[in-house]
């Protein structure tokens, strides 16, 4: 059974499209077969997977509109072990749609029901608001990852979204937990990005992981390309601390042990040696 992740932060421009993509890219280098759901209406990460958002033959929307089953809208990506359900500007009217319909908050759940034997992991990249479709995604998932960049209203916008975790426990899903706290856009030059870490791990110690995201270029090029980064410049910054990411959860999580020697890297260039490049 899938572990499902919410990638989730209420802010815009704090790398949580670039995380999702790029987490569930790395997860599926180390060879863990992962469903990244597109949950923005902006698309992004389908688009960033590679995928034409105006030739697309259904959305998660679909799923939510009760039109498709899930398992209908899983599409292959150029990874081997990485499919994704698209989204789509339809996604918008979904909140006004649902309004009046009765489990509203846990249609998403219902349907990663139908998959989630599939997967070791389920990647939700969220829209940027604490709407339906983020209530729908906090109820359908086991843990949250929460990127924030190291700025001044980080703080600000941690405490509001973890008041609106402690409502849907309360009301929805009492066991979801928090996966960790990620910084992403961090430059150790500054001193208010270095002052925003010591804040943060203040107040979640053990969930912030180690691993933080640089500001990289190769990291910002790539969706352009419709590539995660480590299909677009494997030994870029950006995409060597996901994948460094990816293997900090891993451990966490107990699939690999401290000990276990980090993916080789030297002879990569060119091509993905786990979780391959279909041909």
């Amino acid at each position: 059974m899938a572990k499902t992740i919410a990638v989730v932060n209420q802010k815009g421009g704090v790398g949580k499209t670039t995380t999702s993509v790029n987490l569930a890219a790395s997860l599926a280098f180390h060879d863990q077969k992962v469903l990244l759901i597109d949950l923005d209406p902006q698309g992004n990460a389908t688009s960033g997977l590679g995928f034409d958002k105006r030739s697309l033959e259904g959305s998660i929307y679909d799923a939510f509109a009760g039109k498709t089953a899930i398992a209908d809208l899983v599409k292959p990506t150029a990874m081997e072990f990485l499919d994704a359900v698209p989204s789509s500007i339809d996604l918008i009217g979904a909140e006004i749609e649902l309004v009046g319909v009765e489990g509203r908050e846990m249609i998403l759940k219902n349907a990663i029901a139908q998959v989630a034997d599939r997967y070791k992991y389920i990647v939700l990249d969220c829209p940027p608001s604490l709407g339906l479709l983020t209530v729908n995604a906090l109820s359908a998932a086991d843990t949250v990852l929460i990127p924030i960049q190291c700025e001044f209203y980080a703080m600000e916008g941690l405490s509001q979204l973890s008041d609106t975790i402690s409502r849907v426990r309360q009301t929805l899903n009492p066991s979801l937990d928090i996966e960790g706290v990620l910084f992403t856009m961090y430059d150790s030059r500054i001193k208010l990005a270095n002052d925003v870490v010591d804040e943060v791990k203040k107040v979640y110690r053990e969930k912030v992981f180690h691993t933080m995201i640089p500001r990289n270029v190769r990291l910002a090029e790539s969706p352009s390309f419709g590539k995660p980064a480590l299909l677009y410049d494997f030994t870029s910054r950006g995409a060597q601390s996901y994948i460094n990411l990816s293997r900090e959860l891993l451990i966490r999580n107990g699939i690999l042990s401290e000990s276990s020697p980090a993916q080789q890297t030297a002879e990569v260039l060119g091509s993905v040696p786990s979780g391959g490049v279909l041909s």
